[in-house]
């Protein structure tokens, strides 16, 4: 990954310290910062009261840049605060964040060295311990969400979408590239590039799901639509794509249209409980069940399965947990920045879910590192065009993203998540699946 810009050269909002010009305001932070790094931290780490830490010549470097940021830690002492602190430009990163981050997740800290810190930071409490503001990019908290519905309600579920893919299409085309897909990759080489790879997933799907001329293809959660033009396009197939982003919607529209799709493909802003129709040969679920949630996977997988002839597949794509047993809520990072309500389980509970409401599970397949790569190929998309990013979403946004692609990234190079594509078949009633022997996708 190439290095990124140093975000301090990024305009962010002054804080007390800086408005009044008293670098020395707020507690001394030597002893702290010592007691948390060691005498020779892997990345350098300054504050607005002269401290350095680590070697100042170090290429990258964690800044302090006002006493506000230290009160964001104490007021949230998790990922949360330091989030809001980044997010706000009173904490900042000189050199490759994605990097940055990775050497801060190589330093283990002990229990008692916890304890320690948190003693140090105590000591500061009076200095520290004040209001200070919630970033506006912020969602409100689990418990505030409430007054908009009951979790996954249709309505909660829309404004939790809409928060995050109605931002700016052309932001995410930045980010994104000219597939516009927003999931996961499939690099069939080394040397493949983002927008091969992209294509190359597209075409991994339509192959496990079997994509022959004149069948019909349900896409639910669709995005921008890449997956409903490219069966369209190149498998012959009539599609419907359906997604809760009406600006996601708007743009696929536009696209079909210029591909000259518009009669064998449509995509509408639509929940994927509202569709009508039935009676589909396939259907494709890339990068949706993050957002359905575990109590409501088992009605999801069912009201595909009503939705498929016999024999009829399912392919569904998305992020997983490594393991059944782990919490299925996100952190509070990615809760109030980046996916509200957000869930992910771990693959056994998919298979179990997809089982246990119709579906024959034929085939699993784990892209973890295709995904680490991708997310890769994201940073460098939005480092590369960070003036026009910050221009059309505001720097608050394009701090959010950098900073959640580039921890995303470490997640799933590091088996905190993975990243599984499972096939299930609606069985015929004589038990036909319509599956050869032993398929090999072809790609």
């Amino acid at each position: 990954m190439a290095a990124t810009r140093p975000l301090s050269a990024v305009p962010t909002p002054a804080g007390p310290s800086e408005r009044g010009g008293a670098s020395g305001a707020g507690p001394p932070l030597t002893a702290l910062l010592t007691r948390l790094l060691g005498d020779d931290p892997p990345v350098t780490v300054t504050a607005y009261d002269g401290t350095v830490v680590g070697d100042p010549d170090a290429q990258l470097r964690i800044h302090v840049r006002t006493p506000e940021a230290l009160s964001y830690v104490l007021t949230a002492p998790n990922e949360l605060g330091v989030a809001r602190a980044y997010v706000t430009g009173r904490l900042d990163v000189d050199g490759d964040v994605y990097a940055v981050l990775r050497a801060v997740d190589d330093m283990s800290l002990s229990v008692a060295d916890k304890a320690a810190v948190a003693r140090e930071l105590a000591g500061h409490a009076r200095e520290l311990l004040r209001p200070v503001p919630i970033p506006v990019e912020e969602a409100p908290s689990r418990a505030r969400r409430v007054l908009h519905g009951l979790r996954h309600s249709k309505l909660r579920d829309s404004e939790a979408i809409s928060r995050h893919y109605d931002v700016s299409n052309r932001f995410y085309e930045l980010v994104l590239g000219p597939s516009m897909a927003y999931t996961c990759a499939c690099y069939p080489d080394d040397d493949a590039s983002l927008e091969e790879a992209q294509l190359h997933k597209f075409d991994l799907v339509c192959r496990k799901l079997g994509l022959r001329p004149g069948m019909r293809l349900l896409d639910v959660g669709c995005g921008w639509g890449g997956m409903v033009a490219h069966a369209a396009e190149h498998y012959g197939v009539e599609v419907l794509g359906v997604t809760l982003s009406r600006q996601q919607a708007e743009w696929a529209q536009r696209d079909l249209a210029a591909r000259g799709l518009a009669g064998r493909a449509e995509v509408r802003h639509l929940d994927y409980r509202d569709v009508t129709e039935t009676g589909f040969d396939v259907v494709s679920s890339i990068g949706l069940t993050e957002h359905i949630g575990a109590k409501a996977l088992p009605s999801y997988f069912r009201f595909l399965w009503s939705k498929l002839r016999p024999g009829g597949r399912l392919l569904n794509h998305c992020i997983v947990r490594p393991h059944t047993y782990d919490s299925h809520r996100t952190g509070p990072f990615i809760d109030r920045y980046v996916f509200p309500d957000g869930e992910l389980e771990g693959v056994g509970t998919i298979i179990s879910a997809m089982q246990d409401n119709g579906f024959e599970v034929r085939h699993a397949e784990n892209l973890r590192e295709h995904y680490g790569r991708t997310l890769a190929a994201w940073c460098r998309n939005l480092d590369a065009h960070w003036d026009e990013a910050v221009a059309e979403s505001g720097v608050q946004r394009a701090r959010v993203w950098a900073l959640y692609m580039a921890a995303s990234r470490l997640a799933f190079e590091r088996h905190r998540l993975e990243l599984q594509q499972v096939l299930g078949v609606k069985v015929g009633e004589h038990g036909d699946a319509s599956m050869p022997l032993r398929p090999d996708w072809g790609v």
